[in-house]
């Protein structure tokens, strides 16, 4: 593995952290407080007129022909400052993008995949049901052919861009009997009749993006749009969460290196004493320790990434980076706030923001619990 960026590598990040810098941390703040995903939806519409939406897609296909490194770096910059916008980041690039550019047959990459990438479309996934989360074989809703076309029916939640997607990739059972091998992933667009957006969330974090809840009636989908084969979807499913974990990664990496980098600052200003708060033992090991966890974080998401960029197995690798970065978000942020102590609890620093996003990062894209039964599975086969 090696740890040294490219030229192009190093000047994407310049430009990420540049454009976050500019677009993304003035209004983050405003943006929390509102709960309201509108004004994240007009920087990621600037984002895709980046090239940032098809970061790691072959440029044929509309991306910029980079690769997963890349693509970490960028969400990286971005989750330093801002984890909702990483969010809708992640979930268009590895949940909506992915299956569709690796299990969708031409005519749909042409048709949904390349506009995506461009920046023209934006993406989701549902799969999420009210009574079926980890396990999805417990699945409602329902596909049944008829003629040329799916009629789908049935509840999706945490549905994340949901509402604004013009892109949704749906998983239901077209064969009940067969739990998990009776799902099937579908490509449906955001102005299907029936395709209903009920609900969205309230959330303790990522408060500026949207978790939709859906309600399907008699959606029509064109048997064109069934992606991959019937009974396919379990796979479409988990092979694309394997892959969205190494964005969850960046995410749990950027949010601890975001929080360090504040509570260090603070540690170096804050006086009391007569000294810089800092020169207290407790602090400077403290901080100590989050410096290196956010060095761990990131070598182990960039091990990932690259394990992927190989063309090799990386499901174990993708969910020990997942586990292990988040986990170090939801570290990082509890000792930022501790060390700003009551200052750390209020909305006039961000560390508060970070410490609630950072929590959502251990269960999304599969819990973490969840990854030690993907490791330990693996590790004990």
């Amino acid at each position: 593995m090696n740890f040294e960026l490219t030229k192009q590598q190093l000047e994407l990040q310049e430009m990420v952290k540049d454009f976050v810098a500019k677009e993304v941390a003035p209004g983050v703040a405003a943006r929390d407080e509102a709960e309201s995903y509108e004004e994240t939806y007009k920087i990621m519409k600037k984002m895709g007129k980046l090239g940032l939406w098809g970061l790691p897609y072959p440029k044929e296909y509309g991306g910029a022909g980079g690769n997963q490194v890349d693509y970490c770096l960028a969400g990286i910059e971005i989750n330093k400052v801002d984890a909702s916008l990483g969010c809708s980041y992640s979930v268009h690039i590895s949940l909506a993008g992915w299956p569709i550019f690796h299990y969708g047959n031409e005519e749909q990459r042409q048709k949904y995949a390349v506009p995506m990438f461009k920046g023209e479309l934006l993406g989701s996934f549902a799969l999420t049901e009210p009574n079926a989360g980890s396990d999805s074989g417990a699945s409602e809703c329902t596909a049944v052919l008829k003629g040329d076309e799916y009629i789908l029916n049935g509840p999706k939640i945490f549905n994340t861009n949901g509402g604004y997607s013009d892109v949704n990739v749906v998983f239901a059972m077209t064969d009940p009997s067969k739990g998990v091998k009776g799902i099937s992933a579908f490509i449906v667009e955001k102005d299907a009749p029936g395709y209903n957006i009920i609900k969205t969330e309230r959330k303790m974090g990522i408060r500026s993006t949207q978790q939709a809840a859906v309600q399907m009636e008699d959606v029509r989908v064109p048997k064109a749009n069934l992606l991959g084969k019937e009974g396919e979807g379990f796979k479409i499913a988990m092979t694309t969460l394997d892959g969205g974990r190494i964005g969850i990664a960046a995410q749990g990496a950027g949010i601890a290196e975001g929080a360090y980098e504040y509570a260090l600052q603070y540690a170096k200003q804050r006086v009391q004493f007569g000294k810089p708060i800092s020169t207290q033992q407790w602090v400077a090991f403290t901080l100590a320790e989050m410096a290196t966890k956010v060095e761990v974080a990131k070598a182990m998401t960039m091990r990932a990434a690259c394990i992927k960029d190989a063309g090799q197995s990386y499901s174990v690798a993708a969910a020990m980076a997942k586990m292990v970065a988040t986990d170090i978000a939801m570290e990082n942020t509890t000792d930022a706030v501790q060390i700003l102590g009551g200052h750390g609890f209020l909305r006039d620093h961000p560390v508060e923001r970070m410490m609630r996003d950072a929590k959502i990062t251990q269960i999304y894209e599969g819990t973490n619990q969840i990854q030690k039964l993907v490791i330990s599975g693996a590790i004990l086969r």
